[in-house]
């Protein structure tokens, strides 16, 4: 019997073992070669005990412990890194409340969002933000104004107005460009991985065939 795998985006079928007349199938070979991906992505980020405990996120209420945010499949994933990634690009302030409510809206995992918002840090964000900046000067053709960012109330009104029209279109642009590869290149790698482990049971079995 055959079924459509969307994690294999192929057909795959149905044995049966014989003597216990219990059925195997590929699907159950599939949620055991994925665990390599689960734990990776687990082992980078933080268990959903912890979130719960952040105050950023007490506006969730109940709605925390919906286990939707902590799915660890290969959309769920993929869709994390696409919000994360595009909140880390804008400059906006409650990033991450917001990767919070956007993972509640797209029932995709949370500790991945929240952690990606912290792309841009005190450490990265005047080097992330420049390029943006920089990009939406290139892009609408206009001379650059010489600007140091700064993680401060008297720079936002003295240097974040003549700036912005630039900055926001960059920084949309490269939100835009970085998510949609991220979350390509999760889907990717998933898929590789899950492709790899599928052939080398079938080249094993096979070779027990031919024994």
């Amino acid at each position: 019997m055959r079924f459509f795998d969307s994690d294999l985006g192929a057909y795959t079928q149905f044995t049966l073992c014989s003597g216990s007349g219990r059925r195997h199938n590929s699907r159950h070979f599939l949620d055991r070669i994925e665990i390599m991906p689960r734990k990776t992505f687990k082992r980078w980020f933080p268990k959903p005990q912890n979130l719960r405990e952040i105050r950023g996120l007490s506006f969730l209420g109940k709605l925390i412990h919906d286990p939707n945010l902590f799915h660890m499949n290969r959309h769920s994933v993929a869709e994390a890194f696409f919000l994360g990634v595009f909140l880390a690009f804008m400059p906006i302030p409650g990033q991450i409340p917001l990767a919070a409510a956007g993972a509640l809206l797209l029932r995709c995992n949370l500790p991945i969002a929240i952690s990606l918002v912290w792309i841009t840090n005190p450490l990265t964000f005047p080097f992330v933000f420049y390029f943006c900046y920089k990009l939406g000067v290139w892009i609408l053709n206009i001379p650059p104004r010489h600007i140091e960012f700064s993680l401060s109330w008297d720079w936002l009104q003295n240097n974040f107005l003549p700036i912005w029209p630039p900055l926001m279109l960059g920084c949309l642009l490269s939100a835009l460009f970085f998510s949609c590869l991220s979350y390509l290149a999760v889907q990717w790698t998933w898929r590789w991985h899950i492709t790899k482990k599928w052939r080398q049971r079938r080249e094993k079995r096979l070779a027990k065939k031919t024994k």
